[in-house]
């Protein structure tokens, strides 16, 4: 008798631990305020000006754009993962987040790149990024099992038409990037999708006005969050045990 109930209190135990899912704590979560314009094949020199302005623009607002897709992702797409998230005032609001200095800090300027969301600090992670990865990773070690970076960017694109009469459209990528504890991947995927909305180019140049933009990126954001938690759950099934 005494085997057989001990046996029935390893088997719980046992079922416990596998029950209980592995914690992740989101360390950064950000739009990249600089619209990428590589695939209109046209010279940086071209554009620049108008892309900084364009950045510097208050009316070029994508503080509601980031709201709603910090909005999805941690209300709906994290039911679609294997993990929980952290709560975000568990890890950012943190004097040891707080005050992490992170490799390719950037100067008041280049900051101007990129909305963070809330308190979250821009931290970069990906081709030499392994500094801000493993020190992500062990600074929560104690709390996660695994540290996670995403963020949204824009770029535009070459829509129909040719030459000069040629219209554009805005592609919107999210990148999520999940470390384990140690601070190595266990998976980072980008997923993208094109606006239905369209601008305009004139004389082979873009038109780059908020008023134009603007609507181009929320309608591709829209587009790229239609599925978004479906891919998510698919990449992030087999990850728990990398964790």
């Amino acid at each position: 008798m005494k085997k057989y109930l001990t046996l029935v209190v390893l088997f719980a135990v046992l079922t416990s631990s596998y029950a209980q899912k592995k914690k992740v704590a989101v360390v950064t979560f950000y739009a990249n305020k600089m619209v990428e314009f590589r695939e209109l094949g046209i010279g940086s020199e071209e554009l620049i000006k108008d892309v900084l302005d364009l950045r510097d623009n208050p009316d070029f607002n994508l503080s509601p754009l980031l709201e709603k897709f910090h909005s999805n992702f941690f209300k709906e797409y994290a039911t679609a993962l294997p993990f929980d998230l952290l709560p975000e005032s568990s890890v950012v609001e943190t004097e040891k987040y707080q005050t992490f200095q992170p490799k390719y800090e950037m100067s008041t300027y280049e900051a101007n790149n990129y909305l963070n969301y809330g308190k979250y600090k821009y931290i970069y992670e990906g081709f030499a990024g392994k500094y801000n990865e493993v020190g992500m990773a062990k600074l929560f070690a104690e709390e996660a099992d695994g540290v996670m970076f995403v963020y949204i960017d824009f770029a535009l694109e070459k829509g129909f038409g040719i030459g000069g009469t040629a219209s554009v459209k805005m592609r919107a990528t999210a990148r999520m990037a999940l470390y384990n504890k140690k601070g190595e991947k266990v998976f980072a995927f980008s997923e993208s999708e094109r606006s239905k909305k369209t601008g305009v180019m004139v004389g082979g140049i873009p038109v780059v006005k908020p008023e134009k933009i603007l609507p181009m990126c929320e309608s591709a954001l829209e587009e790229l969050m239609g599925d978004l938690k479906k891919r998510l759950s698919k990449i992030a099934s087999k990850t728990d045990k990398k964790l």
